[in-house]
């Protein structure tokens, strides 16, 4: 009782929170290198509205802040240890970029808790239709594997999904059209990286026992 209620805690009192429901898909309009960081712009018009300068942004399931925004763009600063460790390494003017705006207090959660927080990146090894839906079959990093339940949830990219296979540290899910239609995984192919963020708390739950 007293490890549930220090989970709840903890995953209460975290910063910024998002569901993995993706709210557009915006495009890489600019990623350059500048003095200080790299430098992330990106074509956007839901994930406007309400924005303030330093909000959160999940972009490809990776929490950003803004620095600053007009009508049609979003301005991010990215360090090289973010683009090292995530997919954003690929992107180049005219990606596809899933958007999320962080969870208000009041809002639904039609998906998951996500941090934003990537835990590295996974591989695609299988993209391909099966009747109506998509079958997409992603191999994770190293030991990755002890996150994974079959039908426990994962953020693919930012997009929450749920698991419908686990074989060591391979995963696959299925995808209807709606999710490939406002997202930017009907872009993807196999051999491509996407960046994976494991259930919250299925890493938490595991602290807790190494503690134990």
């Amino acid at each position: 009782m007293r490890s549930a209620i220090a989970l709840w805690r903890r995953i209460s009192h975290a910063s910024r929170m998002f569901t993995g429901i993706v709210e557009e898909t915006g495009r890489v309009a600019a990623f350059t290198l500048g003095e200080k960081a790299w430098s992330l712009k990106i074509s956007a018009r839901a994930a406007l509205a309400g924005l303030a300068d330093g909000d959160s942004i999940a972009v490809n399931g990776c929490c950003l802040t803004v620095t600053h925004f007009d009508a049609e763009h979003l301005y991010f600063d990215v360090l090289e240890e973010t683009r090292r460790l995530t997919n954003f390494a690929a992107l180049a003017a005219g990606a596809p970029v899933n958007l999320e705006r962080s969870l208000r207090f009041d809002g639904k959660v039609g998906g998951h808790f996500v941090t934003g927080h990537i835990d590295g990146q996974g591989v695609i090894e299988t993209f391909e239709p099966r009747g109506n839906d998509h079958y997409l079959r992603v191999r994770v990093p190293a030991g990755g594997g002890r996150y994974l339940i079959h039908k426990g949830s994962i953020a693919i990219d930012g997009i929450s999904l749920t698991v419908a296979e686990v074989d060591g540290d391979r995963f696959a899910v299925w995808l209807i059209p709606h999710t490939l239609a406002v997202t930017n995984l009907h872009a993807r192919r196999a051999g491509e990286s996407v960046n994976l963020e494991f259930d919250l708390l299925g890493k938490y739950v595991e602290k807790l026992l190494i503690a134990r």
